[in-house]
């Protein structure tokens, strides 16, 4: 065993037997480069990862390759999703380099941390063009050790890439008629067959789906809106999405959502949940409602942990093969569904030569229209070969709970509980929500990783910002003055510890050590990123009692700045510079509140923020609506959009109406059902 055995994370946990004398990343590892002068091999990737695992088995586990690696440098194992600062350095000095970037990655360093030069999977014999691994490993301690000025140059070239990064000024205020050349771009970029963005592979990209909804309600663009749509149904249509046992893979390799790499993540379910609530609420689809209650199923199933919070991912292979335990033979499910079997075949894509390398991944991309009859038979036959596959081997779980993965799926949960009507998705939403908050914080901090009873401390901007948007997410849901209390003390931690004189987010608290710098970065990454969900928090509360709503434009217009040359990677951020200026902020006030707030909870959350007054309580001064609350009598509601506000609404109908007139100009459009 190496020094992996004391981890708490189950990827590094699945290295502890590997003859490579491992450390996980920390002082004592970098102390020991520095002891012994050799340069660091630096892996990270995650425990759903596929390569990772490759490389492992043909590298990692091989008694040859370890001694060579032990050799000639300290090795040191990250799992990305506990340590994403760390990720990130590395990754965006791989990306210098000119690499695409992926997991696993593997970098070089100096003794004392600095990159000098990395890749992703190497191969342990030659092949894809890529040098054997230990070819690769013996060049590169020869060159620290004869061309030391090669070295050199690389490591300062990548610190002075990454310092510029952090050091980036941010542009001037944007503006709504930006805002639309970036939605009409944006649309143009979509793929008009098969949804997302053109190309393979395909991501679920929900940052830049709800950036597009919003462009279309904005501009009464029904091709936009209609475009996003698109993408959910062919992702709920594909083989991207579980059809058996719900919930969606983290991407596609192909260009039409058919073949996944088959890890679920965590993080891509939270942020699919309430678009598919949206979209079912806005079409009426059962594409689009059905997706969203598969995903809560296998939730609920799959990743709920003992303490109420929910695990990270569910690996990509099982038993060292890719998507074992999902696909299937003809054979197998003609044995199964008996005469039923020619049905279920021709609507879900079932052939004797398969769909992908000889097996079948159910999918529905072509399938027939269906009555309520035939519903029924292919719901009865999903549930049958649903439990043959639960009794095969199954995927491995990483059972760590991260702070704010969970705060995006409560925030998700709570949002398309109020939009489907599904009350009972609240309480697991709210049971995560408790064990977060009261068993992942210390001393008023949050911390990032928790399995096993340990607590990995300090937390990242990202767990505060997440828990905050999911905090105001069951505000709205349950009226709990409690959240709100919450919301306002995260915030405040990433003002006080996380932010720079302009306001723009570390990923790490001012109390971090042992890095080569600071990372700031302000671009979505597989998650939201911090200063957009932070933007958004900041939106939401400054319409809220007992709020201050003076910095929320200047931090709007620096992070605005900030995404001016790339917008469609900070699609989180302009979603909140558009929740800023097209959203409406709805205000129930009164004694007679319940009808009218039940009225506006119905709303979409996208374009609305909600502040409910009891009678003795105020808007902050410069809210748009401020002086008008004495007339609400014994209850009224008040839209506001900008600087202008509704006359009292006392009519829960008329709400909506109001609403729909002012931020949703397009009639709903769907493709198909």
């Amino acid at each position: 065993m190496n020094r992996l055995g004391g981890a708490t994370s189950p990827y590094l946990l699945q290295h502890r037997d590997n003859p490579v004398a491992w450390w996980p990343w920390g002082e004592e590892a970098l102390a020991e480069a520095r002891r012994t002068g050799k340069p660091i091999l630096l892996s990270i990737g995650y425990a759903a990862c596929h390569w990772c695992h490759v490389m492992a088995h043909e590298s990692f586990e091989d008694e040859a390759t370890a001694a060579v690696m032990n050799d000639l440098f300290v090795n040191i194992k990250v799992d990305r999703e506990e340590r994403p600062d760390v990720d990130h350095i590395y990754m965006s000095a791989l990306q210098a380099l000119g690499e695409q970037g992926g997991w696993p990655l593997t970098m070089f360093l100096t003794p004392e941390g600095e990159p000098f030069w990395g890749g992703t999977y190497f191969p342990k014999e030659a092949r894809f063009g890529r040098p054997p691994f230990v070819t690769l490993l013996r060049e590169i301690a020869r060159l620290v050790q004869e061309e030391p000025g090669r070295v050199a140059h690389n490591r300062q070239a990548l610190l002075t890439h990454l310092r510029a990064e952090v050091r980036a000024a941010p542009d001037a205020s944007l503006g709504r008629e930006w805002l639309d050349q970036v939605g009409q771009a944006l649309a143009r970029a979509f793929d008009p067959v098969n949804g997302g963005l053109k190309g393979a592979p395909k991501f679920p990209n929900a940052p830049l789906m709800e950036l597009l909804w919003r462009h279309g309600v904005a501009q009464a663009d029904s091709r936009a809106e209609a475009l996003v749509y698109l993408t959910l149904e062919q992702m709920a249509r594909g083989g991207i999405h579980d059809h058996l046992g719900g919930g969606f893979s983290r991407y596609s390799v192909d260009e039409i959502w058919l073949v996944p790499h088959f890890e679920k993540m965590l993080y891509d379910n939270a942020q699919l949940l309430p678009l598919y609530a949206l979209a079912a609420v806005r079409t009426g689809q059962d594409v689009f409602s059905e997706a969203a209650e598969g995903i809560v199923t296998w939730l609920l199933r799959d990743m709920a942990m003992p303490e109420g919070a929910f695990a990270a991912s569910l690996d990509a292979d099982t038993e060292g093969e890719e998507g074992l335990t999902y696909v299937w033979s003809k054979a197998e499910i003609d044995h199964i569904l008996g005469p039923d079997s020619a049905l279920f075949s021709a609507h879900y894509d079932v052939t004797p030569e398969g769909n992908w390398e000889g097996h079948i991944i159910l999918n529905r991309r072509q399938a027939p229209e269906t009555d309520d009859a035939t519903r029924r038979k292919l719901a009865a036959a999903r549930q049958k070969l649903l439990a043959v596959r639960q009794g095969r081997p199954q995927p491995g779980r990483d059972d760590k709970i991260l702070a704010d993965w969970n705060g995006l799926m409560i925030g998700g949960l709570a949002r398309a509980s109020l939009m489907m009507n599904r009350p009972d998705w609240l309480e697991p939403a709210k049971s995560a929500y408790r064990f977060v908050r009261e068993s992942m914080s210390r001393d008023g901090l949050l911390g990032h990783s928790w399995r096993d009873g340990r607590l990995l401390v300090p937390g990242f901007a990202s767990d505060h910002a997440a828990m905050a948007i999911a905090a105001l997410a069951l505000l709205e849901a349950t009226g709990e003055a409690g959240y709100l209390e919450d919301a306002l003390h995260w915030t405040k931690v990433l003002q006080d510890h996380f932010a720079d004189e302009s306001a723009v987010l570390f990923m790490v608290a001012d109390s971090a050590a042992g890095l080569v710098l600071r990372p700031q970065p302000t671009h979505d990454d597989a998650v939201p990123n911090a200063n957009g969900l932070h933007a958004e928090a900041l939106v939401r509360l400054a319409e809220l009692p007992g709020t201050h709503r003076e910095d929320v434009d200047k931090v709007l217009a620096t992070l605005a700045g900030r995404a001016r040359e790339a917008p469609f990677a900070h699609g989180t951020i302009l979603n909140a510079l558009d929740l800023r200026l097209n959203g409406a902020s709805i205000v129930v006030a009164g004694k007679e509140r319940a009808a009218l707030m039940a009225a506006a909870r119905t709303i979409p959350y996208p374009n609305r923020t909600l502040a409910e007054l009891p009678p003795g309580t105020s808007l902050p001064e410069d809210h748009p609506a401020a002086a008008q609350i004495a007339s609400a009598g014994e209850g009224a509601a008040f839209v506001c959009v900008g600087d202008h506000c509704s006359l009292p609404l006392t009519d829960p109908a008329e709400l909506q109406a109001r609403v729909a007139a002012l931020t949703a100009k397009t009639k709903p459009a769907g493709n198909g059902g």
